[in-house]
């Protein structure tokens, strides 16, 4: 079962109730193996052009302003017609929304930059009909996908929009053919619509494709595609492997699952067949609920034991994971979900708030995005696996003001997290660029975050406790 379903309630609630350039360098860091120090990287992007979440109808751009500024909407088909070739005038839709007034609009005016994901929904390989939905339908997706673009794109009056994917997760079960047909048409619709509007795959996968992912390699690599998008997409989740169970998770830098192993294969196919395209990961989460709703697990939660995160573990590998990308030299990082209503299953915790009030992962974020915002990733200082990485940053437009975020790149899979002993060591880091100004740890609520203990060494070392939430030092070498 995957999040779509969880979203389907919240489809079927508003249809009735309303009636968030690639690096110039393309090395690749190695698949998480023995010790690194001191590695530059290509550039990166400033964090508050990289970190994004997604939402939904009911998201609160006045509340989740505070963790990004990129946010990224399903927008469903069936929203905007009851089928394919009906005629569609944005920003009206038939159930009643008005995509301008009552979701675009308010998040522009909260300061978001908005991704559009055009779901099939109902039009997809879920409805038993669907060939015959889609059936001579290609001057339709053209004119649909030139609608969209003119109307929500950035060259347009509202300029509600900067991208816009052709699908979520439409997998192998849409049939290859059509799907090229209907991306096809719908690309060029979108790029005549609006040419400054970035079009993504839907999820695509380097590794072996499923019911939610295409093959990468497949009609992507194809050479009349390849000029109608600009971002390869991926959904990227820290799942253990099959045997350990169907929706246990680890944390970010484990080297026994595939969670930053399948990125790195989408960058070298990147790098070989298609190096002008960016890389966005536009879903990646842990689920959280409390231990109140975890006695309330039923069904397939129950029966395959489903486990999620604390809410400080979850907190903790969020804040890693951009960090772990920032590294890699994606372009964009979507976090997945905004909030829940601490349901025990997956995919259904995923929110940084809970019935919208903020979770400790909230906090965290919301610290993250105001310490690096206006930095970028400068290089890897240390990077041993279980021991210690630490990532230097430096701030966009002041070369001497550097931030370092140091941790322990440890951690527990959700199956096994009773009982577990969140790793800290206390460790000396040397070659720093100055005294450090202060140093703190994650924050994991509104108030002042924790302070590790530390002790300076001599001129450019320091003793520091570090635990597996990141601390940050932050350093101003600017000459008086």
């Amino acid at each position: 079962m995957k999040k779509s379903l969880l979203l389907i309630l919240t489809f079927i609630f508003i249809g009735t109730c309303s009636f968030c350039t690639h690096s110039k360098e393309h090395r690749m860091p190695s698949d998480l193996e023995g010790e690194t120090e001191a590695i530059a990287v290509g550039e990166r992007p400033l964090f508050k052009d990289f970190m994004g979440i997604n939402g939904h109808f009911t998201f609160k751009p006045e509340l989740y302003n505070q963790v990004c500024r990129l946010v990224r909407n399903y927008h469903d088909m069936n929203w905007d017609v009851t089928k394919p070739g009906d005629p569609y005038q944005p920003p009206y839709a038939v159930n009643g929304v008005n995509w301008k007034s009552d979701v675009y609009g308010p998040w522009k005016e909260n300061g978001f930059e908005t991704d559009i994901c055009l779901q099939l929904s109902s039009f997809s390989a879920e409805n038993e009909n669907y060939k015959e939905l889609w059936e001579g339908k290609e001057d339709w997706a053209y004119s649909y996908g030139k609608a969209l673009a003119s109307y929500f794109g950035p060259s347009g009056d509202e300029k509600l929009a900067t991208s816009m994917e052709i699908g979520n997760e439409p997998g192998v079960k849409f049939d290859a053919t059509l799907y090229k047909s209907i991306f096809k048409n719908m690309a060029q619709g979108i790029r005549d619509g609006d040419s400054k509007i970035k079009i993504l795959t839907p999820y695509v996968t380097a590794s072996k494709p499923d019911d939610y992912s295409q093959d990468l390699k497949g009609i992507y690599a194809d050479s009349d595609i390849l000029p109608l998008y600009d971002v390869i997409n991926l959904h990227s989740y820290a799942s253990v492997q099959p045997n350990e169970g169907p929706f246990n998770r680890s944390f970010p830098e484990d080297s026994t699952i595939d969670y930053l192993k399948d990125i790195n294969k989408t960058i070298r196919w990147r790098n070989e067949n298609a190096p002008d395209k960016e890389i966005w990961i536009t879903e990646f989460g842990y689920d959280a609920c409390t231990p109140e709703a975890m006695k309330q697990r039923s069904g397939w939660g129950l029966e395959l034991d489903w486990q999620g995160n604390t809410d400080e573990q979850q907190a903790q590998y969020l804040v890693r994971s951009f960090l772990a990308f920032a590294e890699l030299g994606v372009e964009r990082a979507y976090l997945y979900f905004y909030n829940d209503d601490d349901e025990p299953f997956f995919h259904s915790s995923s929110g940084i708030t809970r019935h919208f009030e903020p979770k400790m992962s909230f906090w965290a974020l919301k610290q993250l995005y105001e310490i690096l915002g206006e930095y970028r990733l400068k290089r890897v200082v240390k990077k041993i696996e279980q021991d210690i990485y630490v990532y230097e940053f430096e701030h966009g437009s002041d070369s001497d003001r550097l931030i370092w975020v140091a941790w322990s790149p440890t951690g527990t899979k959700t199956h096994k997290k009773d009982g577990y002993q969140p790793r800290t060591i206390k460790t000396t880091l040397t070659e720093l660029p100055g005294p450090p100004i202060t140093i703190f740890g994650m924050a994991t609520s509104e108030n002042d975050p924790p302070k590790p203990e530390w002790q300076q060494m001599k001129e450019n070392a320091i003793s520091l406790t570090i635990g597996e939430s990141p601390t940050y030092l932050v350093f101003n070498n600017k000459k008086n």
